[in-house]
């Protein structure tokens, strides 16, 4: 029970691991979430969770805007060979 009660409070007191940022393709209709641990800019390649697909996914951002209190994020998805745009939380 002490073992439990220990991961509890380390896991509590560092919010980073719950941390993601999400967002949702509304072509597709399906929500995605990026992990913390991925550099979101022009040309770098990301993984991200599709959760339509129930899968990680991978893809190059093409294209990054602010439009009012969001972010356009546009990837193109090695997966599909398409082109996709999530509206990002902010």
């Amino acid at each position: 029970m002490k073992t439990v009660i220990i991961a509890l409070a380390i896991f509590l007191s560092v919010p980073e691991f719950l941390s993601a940022w999400e967002g949702y393709d509304y072509e597709t209709g399906t929500y995605i979430e990026i992990e913390k641990d991925n550099l979101v800019r022009r040309g770098e390649e990301i993984e991200y969770y599709d959760w339509d697909e129930a899968e990680y996914r991978t893809g190059e951002v093409q294209n990054i805007e602010r439009i009012g209190s969001s972010v356009e994020v546009e990837v193109y998805d090695y997966d599909s060979g398409e082109y996709r745009t999530f509206e990002m939380d902010d």
